[in-house]
């Protein structure tokens, strides 16, 4: 008897059918990465009912094949947190032998802890949530108190990053800059980052009252008038912990000023914010938005191939 034999590139199988589905948050996204796969792309279609609940509905036969569903978690975080577990239960019963959820940007991470009585852990309670599916995909989630997504997931997990990718970025369009990291906490990483781009580092000192309340004191071992300034931070989410830092180089007469961020939340108005100040903003294009100019679908190919 003649038996087919499939050959297994780090999750797809050849001769599984593979098919790559985005929901609205995450179209462009999705079609980059389909058409990098060569494989087949579809728009994920959902609407609202007159009382608000979810439908969602996949427009093509998933029957037999590998569902590649790519729904980033901004904006709207609670309706992509349904959206992806009513897409992955929804292609199973449509008979999906596997399912993969790409989530470029994971949401519900930072809350990893009780810090007062009776609050939710939202990690990981979503983790098991998420962990019907075969295997996660993301890039750079917030791990502050874990290590590694596999202590909280039970499912397969890839962690990608954008390290290389910023510093090919910071090497081709910001030669020369001073690379700033806004607390302890980001700069062994904004440091390492700006080795890559043969540049130098510095940390800023960084003390959080709220969510909204950040006092950032700005220390350098270099001259900073005249230079070109490049913030660079995981999250920009109220744009807070690069806010207080710009107003205060500006007063040390830099010559400019950069933001960049793997993930562009920017809630409360962030990015107009930033930019009313005389700062350009520059992210990843794991959120969409206006200013996610920097391409990191090369690197979710490479894992899903």
């Amino acid at each position: 008897m003649h038996l087919k034999t499939f050959v297994v590139f780090k999750g797809v199988k050849r001769g599984m059918k593979t098919l790559v589905i985005a929901s609205e948050r995450s179209l462009d996204f999705g079609r980059k990465i389909a058409r990098k796969l060569h494989k087949p792309f579809s728009k994920l279609l959902t609407k609202h009912f007159p009382d608000g609940e979810l439908y969602l509905r996949y427009p093509i036969p998933l029957k037999g094949a590998h569902v590649i569903l790519v729904d980033s978690m901004q904006p709207n975080p609670d309706d992509a947190l349904v959206e992806l577990l009513f897409g992955t239960a929804s292609a199973r019963a449509h008979g999906a032998k596997k399912v993969t959820l790409v989530i470029p940007y994971m949401g519900f991470l930072r809350q990893d802890k009780e810090f007062h009585p009776g609050e939710t852990v939202s990690n990981k309670i979503v983790a098991d949530l998420l962990s019907r599916a075969d295997r996660i995909v993301t890039m750079d989630p917030h791990l502050h108190r874990i290590s590694s997504l596999k202590q909280i997931f039970k499912t397969k997990t890839k962690t990608l990053t954008a390290n290389d990718i910023l510093a090919q970025h910071l090497k081709a369009k910001h030669k020369g800059a001073l690379v700033v990291g806004p607390d302890g906490e980001s700069f062994q990483w904004a440091r390492s980052v700006a080795s890559k781009a043969g540049l130098h580092a510095i940390v800023l000192n960084k003390k959080r009252y709220t969510s909204e309340k950040v006092r950032i004191l700005v220390k350098s071992d270099v001259p900073l008038k005249g230079r070109d300034i490049v913030i660079v931070d995981d999250i920009i989410s109220t744009g807070h912990t690069m806010i207080e830092p710009i107003k205060q180089f500006k007063r040390m007469k830099v010559k400019s000023i950069t933001c960049i961020g793997i993930h562009g939340v920017f809630a409360m108005n962030a990015l107009q914010k930033l930019k009313k100040l005389g700062s350009k903003v520059e992210c990843t294009n794991t959120i969409q938005n206006p200013v996610s100019i920097i391409d990191v679908t090369d690197a979710f190919v490479e894992a899903l191939r």
